[in-house]
C-alpha cells in the first residue's frame, strides 16, 4: 500500500516540470503528497470501514473520498473530481482518467482470491469513473499487485496483464515521445511497462518518473506493483512516511495493522530462500533431508540464529512462511 504513496510523493515535484532521466535525489523539500495518496487512503478507510461482505462498499467508500477530500482540498485533484466533491448527489461520471488506477491498491491486499480482488475494485473506481477503460485500468492495476504479492513471477504477471494492455515498446522507446496523458489507456501500460523492467523497488519508481508525463500517478501505479514484488526498504519507508501528517499516517498504519506491508513479507522471503539453501546443504544437522528442506526461520533475525549454530543444536524449526 505504502508503494503507491512513495511513488506519488517522489513523483509529485515533476508532474509539471518532468525530469526523463533517473538520475535524481529520490527525495526532496519540494516533494508533497497529492490526491493520489489521499484518495489511495480513503479507498483504505474504506475497506477498513465496510462490513465483511463489503455490501456497504460503495457507500463507504463515497463517505471516506468526500471526507478525505474536503479535508485535503488542494491535493490537486482534477475538475471533474472536485465537482462531484461538491455535488449533493455523487453521481459517476463516466470518467476514464488515471485516478481510477492511482487509487486502488488497498484492494489487491485486503481481497482473498483475485477475484474477489477484483470485485472490490470495480467497486470503488465505479463510484466516480465508470467507464469502460477507467474499470480496465483500475483492475489490470489491481490485478498486477495481487498476482506479485501473491508470489507470481514477473512474467507470469506481464502475461495475465497482457489480458488488458499490449507491451510492445521499452520505456526507453517510450521517452522520447511520450507527453502528459491523464487516461488510464495512456497511463496504465507505461506505469506497468516500469515495474516490468526495474530491478528494484527503487528502480521502479525512479524508471516510471523518467519517462515524464503525469509522473506522480505514473510512479504511484508502479509503486503499488513494486512493492508488492520487490517490497520497500526501510530506509524509503521510513523517509516516506515523514511527508504525511498524523491523520493520514493513522489510516495508513490502522490499514496495514490489519494488512501488513510487503516489507515484511519481503524480507522474510527473502531470508527463507537463503535459509532453505544454505539447509539443503548442510550437513550433520541430525534432521532427515525433507525434515532440514522444511526448516527455516525462527520469529527472529533469521541469520544470527543460523549462524549462531542453533539448528545445529537441533533446536525446533520454525513454522512455514
Amino acid at each position: 500500500m505504502l508503494g503507491a504513496l512513495i511513488g506519488d510523493i517522489v513523483g509529485s515535484r515533476f508532474e509539471w516540470h518532468n525530469h526523463r532521466s533517473k538520475d535524481f535525489p529520490l527525495f526532496s523539500d519540494r516533494c508533497s503528497p497529492t490526491d493520489d495518496s489521499v484518495m489511495s487512503l480513503a479507498v483504505c478507510q474504506a475497506l477498513l470501514n465496510s462490513e465483511e461482505k463489503h455490501t456497504d462498499l460503495t457507500q463507504e467508500t463515497i463517505s471516506a473520498m468526500v471526507s478525505l477530500g474536503r479535508a485535503y482540498p488542494d491535493a490537486g485533484y482534477g475538475g471533474r473530481f472536485r465537482k462531484w466533491l461538491r455535488a449533493e448527489n455523487k453521481e459517476p461520471y463516466n470518467s476514464f482518467g488515471n485516478g481510477a488506477a492511482m487509487r486502488v491498491s488497498g484492494c489487491a491486499y485486503v481481497g482473498t482470491s483475485l477475484k474477489h480482488a477484483q470485485n472490490l475494485a470495480e467497486i470503488v473506481t465505479k463510484v466516480t469513473h465508470n467507464h469502460p477503460e477507467g474499470i480496465k485500468g483500475a483492475l489490470a492495476t489491481t490485478d498486477a499487485i495481487y498476482l506479485a504479492r501473491t508470489g507470481a513471477s514477473l512474467e507470469e504477471i506481464r502475461t495475465h496483464c497482457s489480458n488488458y494492455y499490449t507491451f510492445d515498446q521499452t520505456i526507453d522507446e517510450m521517452r522520447p515521445t511520450y507527453h502528459f496523458d491523464i487516461s488510464c489507456q495512456g497511463t496504465v501500460p507505461p506505469a506497468l511497462q516500469a515495474f516490468f523492467e526495474a530491478t528494484s523497488f527503487e528502480d521502479a519508481v525512479r524508471t516510471a518518473i523518467s519517462l515524464g508525463g503525469d509522473s506522480d500517478t505514473l510512479a504511484a501505479i508502479t509503486g503499488s506493483v513494486a512493492e508488492a514484488y520487490f517490497g520497500i526498504p526501510q530506509d524509503l519507508r521510513t523517509e516516506a512516511l515523514s511527508f504525511l501528517d498524523e491523520n493520514l499516517s493513522s489510516i495508513l498504519s490502522a490499514f496495514e495493522l490489519k494488512y501488513p506491508s510487503k516489507i515484511i513479507w519481503y524480507w522474510w522471503k527473502q531470508c527463507a530462500h537463503s535459509v532453505r539453501l544454505m539447509v539443503k546443504t548442510a550437513k550433520g544437522v541430525g534432521r532427515s533431508s525433507e525434515q532440514r528442506s522444511r526448516c527455516l526461520l525462527p520469529q527472529a533475525s533469521p541469520f544470527i540464529w543460523w549462524i549462531s549454530g542453533a539448528n545445529a543444536q537441533n533446536q525446533a524449526c520454525a513454522p512455514s512462511i
